[in-house]
């Protein structure tokens, strides 16, 4: 049994949730979101909250249960609250800023890496090592971070790269004489 399917989705206030043909549409203060909803679970809207139930007692279903909780759960705080990610750039003369739609990177490469922000992406930099990125689609915004970090992987010798805030990085020794 998913321990996290069992638990309803609550829809706080100004929060507004439609399930029409198999897909599931969630208005709030930040935006609108859709999701279309798998046939092995079913969804319904009970007073203020939305249950995720398995269609039958198949392996699959089962399987899918918990995850289709999550994403419905995802989109009611992306259109709440939305969700952010933070990289920092360490080594030397790397830098980003932002100037609109586009993000400069200065990554140590012969030319500037110019990366086109997508629609419904707010990216901010407040200072030159420092990257931030804001949106209400939580799989968006791992997405781009994740396209931006693979610009410059993190090094295990000197730490040099683009990383997540909060992301070990395993350092090496170098050679020895």
């Amino acid at each position: 049994m998913s321990r996290i399917g069992k638990q309803p989705v609550a829809i706080p206030s100004g929060v507004t949730a439609d399930i029409t043909d198999g897909t599931l549409t969630v208005k709030g203060p930040k935006g609108t979101l859709t999701m279309g909803l798998s046939e092995l679970v079913s969804v319904a809207l009970e007073e203020g909250q939305i249950s995720v139930k398995p269609a039958n007692d198949g392996k699959d279903a089962r399987g899918q249960w918990g995850m289709q909780r999550t994403l419905v759960s995802n989109l009611i705080e992306g259109v709440t609250e939305g969700f952010s990610k933070v990289l920092e750039i360490t080594g030397v003369g790397y830098r980003a800023q932002s100037q609109g739609k586009v993000l400069k990177l200065q990554l140590g490469f012969s030319h500037d890496v110019d990366y086109k922000i997508p629609e419904g992406i707010e990216v901010k930099t407040p200072d030159n090592t420092t990257v931030e990125i804001f949106g209400i689609d939580k799989q968006m915004v791992g997405q781009v971070a994740a396209e931006i970090r693979r610009w410059r992987k993190p090094e295990p010798y000197k730490g040099k790269g683009i990383k997540y805030r909060g992301e070990y990085v395993f350092r090496k020794e170098g050679k020895k004489k």
